[in-house]
Order: structure tokens, then sequence, then C-alpha cells
């Protein structure tokens, strides 16, 4: 059974999403989390980094909103099938959650391209941060990691195959229920994969062959470019406000995509 060791929602402070409005977070530190745990948790909207386990305390603002997708309904796009198709070069590994310099290095090399373009602040990780951000050990966390086996510039010929290249890195969460999308980087040389949308369309597809329900993908802010791309990913549900553990959660699929074409 899970154990609570401390619970606190943080100062407001500037959101990372929207910067012209404040955040705070509601955080629970919770050790020894069943699967059964975590399915309830991520059903009210909690997310989980390491120990740590939050969502938004934010008022009067309500622009996180929990999404999920029922993933025996799903149904990739047109553009989602060409991405799938490109993607088709690269081979996915599911495990445990590993630590070591290659990772590293697409880490730190996939966060410089984001403090170039998006003005994200600096976050360096050394081995210790990335095991205690990413590697907390945990009986739902999983990775997927994408390789290609082919990468470009690597010699032609007999015997002369190049070994496979660390293009991106999932780290997720796998209860009895549903898989969630907690984590995505990736070597920025792969952008025009589109591998973020890649690795959700790929994890869909895992979720659904093993008769899980649902993919959580964090939350929805449809104000923030980073984020908003989730919407595409239909028919989806979201999180009708911000229920407490011991209330039912009411997930709803918005009116609109009734009658909406994908693109």
């Amino acid at each position: 059974m899970a154990r609570l060791l401390q619970s606190f929602v943080e100062p407001p402070r500037r959101c990372s999403y929207l910067g012209d409005r404040l955040a705070s977070l509601e955080y629970r530190v919770l050790v020894d989390v069943r699967e059964a745990e975590l399915d309830t948790l991520l059903e009210h909207g909690w997310r989980r980094f390491g120990p740590g386990y939050f969502r938004p305390a934010c008022s009067p603002c309500a622009e996180c909103i929990s999404i999920r997708l029922p993933v025996a309904e799903f149904e990739p796009s047109k553009t989602q099938r060409r991405i799938i198709r490109a993607g088709s070069r690269f081979r996915a590994e599911v495990g445990p959650v590993q630590v070591d310099p290659t990772r590293l290095a697409l880490y730190a090399s996939w966060h410089a391209g984001r403090e170039r373009t998006r003005n994200w602040e600096p976050s360096p990780l050394d081995e210790d941060d990335y095991a205690r951000q990413f590697g907390f050990p945990h009986p739902c966390a999983r990775e997927i990691a994408y390789y290609d086996d082919h990468p470009p510039g690597a010699p032609a010929g007999a015997g002369a195959a190049a070994p496979p290249r660390l293009v991106g890195v999932g780290l997720c969460d796998e209860t009895d229920r549903a898989w969630s999308a907690i984590y995505f980087f990736y070597d920025p040389a792969y952008a025009r994969y589109s591998p973020g949308v890649l690795h959700v369309l790929t994890l869909a597809d895992h979720v659904r062959q093993q008769g899980k329900r649902h993919l959580y993908l964090g939350f929805r802010i449809e104000g923030c470019a980073s984020m908003r791309y989730k919407a595409l990913f239909r028919p989806h549900e979201l999180l009708v406000g911000r229920p407490a553990l011991d209330e039912t959660p009411c997930w709803r699929r918005p009116a609109a995509l009734d009658d909406a074409v994908p693109p």
C-alpha cells in the first residue's frame, strides 16, 4: 500500500507553459505505490516523476487539462499514418529504465535544441540527476528506446555495418489497465520524422495490442505549442475538473470531435 511521506501546494510561480500566467502544483511524495493505486491516481489527473506525484493547483487558470486516448477507438489521421510509415525505419525496444552516458548525451543535445528554439531554461542533468528523475525504482516504470539500425553516414559494404544509433527515449509507466507517457526526448537530427508524435503512435499501438484501455498523455494546453499537439490524437477524452481521490472522475470526449475531420 502506498505511503504518503509529504503533501504540499507550491507557492505561485511564473508558468512554464503560459508565460503571462502564474502556476502552482499540488504535490504528494509517495512510496510503495502499487499498480492499482497508480491507476487510480492517473484516473484522477495525477502525474509522476520519481517519487513525486503532482497535478495543477492553479487558480483561476484551468488551461492544463488531463488527456487520455481510448486506444481501442483511436485511429491515426492521414498525417499520422505518414509519420508511421516514415518512422518504420526505427526499432523500438521496451524495457527497464537505463542510465548511461549515451542517454545523458542524447538528453543534453535535445534540451540544448529546445533552449535555442523555444527559449527553455537550461536544465543540465548528470547521472545522479537522471537516475533520480527518470530512473527512480518503481514497479510500473518502463523505457521505450528507439534505434536507427542504419544511421546516415554509415560505411557501405559487407562487414562495415555501423552500430545502431539511439535516437529517442520515452519514459513511461505501465499499469494493469493503462500506460502513461511521462517524458520523451530525441536526437534533433531526426526532427523531420516527428519523433514525439511517432512515440505516441507507437505507444497507442502497443497499449492496444496488450488489450489495455487507455494511454495517458499528461496535460493538453491549447495555448502552448509544445503541448497543443496532443489534441490531434482522436478520439481523446478530457478530465473534468480536479476530482478528489474519493470522488468518481468524469472523463468526457469533446463534443467538437464528433464532427471534426482529423488532419
